[in-house]
């Protein structure tokens, strides 16, 4: 797997967890779920995120290739 999949798998993962806790645990994690959303939301226009930096850290491959939705399109 490659780290923009990884991260999508961490990032709907975070939420479906936070959403279950928020709502048999505590309202109170429904905050997380909004920190996840603001992240995300961030990190389209910074083209930054903090969760891609530490799958670097842990040597996750990045993509070598283009999607064949951008080969078409050119």
């Amino acid at each position: 797997m490659t780290i923009h999949r990884y991260l999508r798998l961490i990032a709907g993962g975070f939420v479906l967890l936070s959403l279950a806790l928020g709502y048999f645990v505590s309202p109170w994690w429904f905050l997380f779920t909004g920190f996840v959303g603001l992240n995300l939301f961030q990190s389209a226009f910074s083209d930054w995120c903090p969760m891609i930096t530490f799958l670097k850290k842990l040597d996750v491959r990045e993509c070598t290739h283009e999607p064949k939705a951008m080969k078409t399109a050119r």
